[in-house]
Order: structure tokens, then sequence, then C-alpha cells
């Protein structure tokens, strides 16, 4: 059986610097790397010299524990979700342009996913059309937190796109307060807006997902969030409950048994230990 690794991210040189104030940067030495992102900063963390951004390297490492294939997929740090979507825009072609580059040139062992500006939905959808037409990349990485949500009726188009492209979107959160200034103060130590703020995050968007009609709407869609749901294996039965019974369920959800066949219809990887 062939091992097939769809949580990969990658650091792309050529996008480095790339939009004023946002960087992005790397910075530090090798014992106190860093990578910044407008205001936030990632301590600890190297890029420079490791399969995150040495594609043999990583070609070494996928042997090394037994990774048949890879699709790449955009640092989280970087989905840019809530600056100007021209300017995201741009960013993205050069992100997915680059990545386009690194697959094409090892498409026996790497593939990708792209990255979209998904706070102007037809844009996306554009750039989307692009990446998989002209591009090859296999379908498309998001946040969990962008201006008009998940279940948002301007949201239709792009998974529309989607849909009539045959490719999946992949879900995977971003760190708080590095664009969308909310901010949980209890998340800044210890890390925990990584570990348990990444859970919440997904956990919150199959909320939005299922509740908010977005599968009962395209039930051919394919979605994959990340790390294994985040809390859904224990939030489960609460969330079903609460469809059957909540009078802010929409009534069609509102059937025994219709939240279970909703959430039975998204895909989840087994990332969740790092």
């Amino acid at each position: 059986m062939n091992v097939i690794d769809v949580h990969a991210h990658i650091v792309i040189e050529e996008t480095l610097e790339t939009i004023q104030g946002f960087g992005p940067e790397i910075g530090g030495d090798s014992e106190n790397p860093w990578f910044r992102v407008g205001n936030y900063k990632l301590n600890g963390v190297k890029y420079l010299n490791t399969p995150f951004m040495d594609v043999q390297l990583r070609l070494d490492e996928m042997e090394r524990i037994g990774i048949d294939f890879q699709v790449l997929s955009p640092n989280p740090l970087t989905y840019f979700h809530f600056i100007d979507p021209k300017l995201a825009l741009e960013y993205c072609k050069l992100h997915n342009d680059s990545l386009a580059e690194i697959v094409f040139n090892n498409s026996k062992k790497l593939g990708g996913f792209a990255t979209l500006p998904v706070q102007d939905p037809h844009l996306a959808s554009k750039e989307l059309e692009r990446c998989t037409t002209q591009l090859g990349l296999l379908g498309a990485y998001i946040g969990t937190d962008f201006p008009s949500g998940f279940d948002d009726s301007s949201m239709d188009e792009l998974y529309q796109a989607f849909i009539n492209l045959d490719v999946p979107l992949f879900i995977h959160p971003a760190p708080q307060g590095i664009e969308n200034q909310k901010i949980d103060k209890r998340l800044e130590k210890f890390s925990l807006d990584l570990t348990v703020g990444f859970s919440n995050e997904e956990s919150i968007a199959i909320g939005s997902i299922i509740f908010g009609g977005v599968l009962h709407k395209f039930p051919t869609l394919d979605i994959c969030i990340s790390h294994g749901g985040g809390s859904i294996a224990f939030l489960f039965g609460r969330m079903a409950l609460a469809a059957q019974q909540r009078n802010t369920t929409p009534e069609w959800l509102r059937e025994e048994g219709e939240f279970k066949r909703q959430l039975k219809k998204l895909w989840f990887d087994n990332h969740v230990h790092q």
C-alpha cells in the first residue's frame, strides 16, 4: 500500500519579503530561528536548510520514513486571508507558480495544493481553476478564519468550482492574530494557540460547515479537515444532540441521524500529534 501524505507544508524562498509589512521573513540563527508574518513571530521553528525549503532534503526524509508521495501545501502562517484581495491574489499566484515548478520537477514523488485569496471567492475560484487546469496542482488549502465564513452564500461560487474541477478543499487553521486581530490571551502561553487553538478552530469550522448547510447544498464537495478534525471525535454526540434540539438548527438538520450523515461526508487527516 502506498503511503500518501496530504499534510506537508512548504516554505518557498521566492515568496519571502514579497508583501510590504507582512514579509514573510526568516531570521534568527540556527539556535534561535524565527519566522515572521506581520506582527506574528513563530519562534523556534527552523525552515532554512530543512525539508521545509530544501526539496532534496524532503525527498531524502520521505525515503527514510517510508512516505511514497507528498502533496505540498502552503505554510498556514501565509494564507493572507485578511489583506486586500488583489494583493493576496498576487501573492497566491507567485506561490502557486513556484510550487507548480517544484512539483513538475519531482512529479513522481510530489504534488501540490494551491493557496487561494478566499476573501474574494470569485478571485479564489478563478485562481483555483488556473492552478488545477494549467499548473497541475491537485486542489487547495484555505484557513478556518476569513471574512465571509464557511456558510456565507458568497462562498457558493468557490464550492461549485471545487466540484466542477473535481478537486478537494483542505482546511487547516492559522495561528491567531496574524491578520485578523482577534486574540485570546490565554492561548499565547505554552504554544496553546498551535495545539488547543488549532483544535478549537477545526471544530468550529466543522460546526459552521454542517450547521450552515454547506454539504447539504453541495453534497459532492470533498472537504478534508486537518488534525483529525480537532475535537470533533469528542464533541460529536453533543453537536448531534444540539442539531436535533436547538431552535437555531435548520429544519432539515433536526432529523435524527442527519448530523452524523453530514459529518460522514467530511474527510480527516491523521496528522494529530504535531
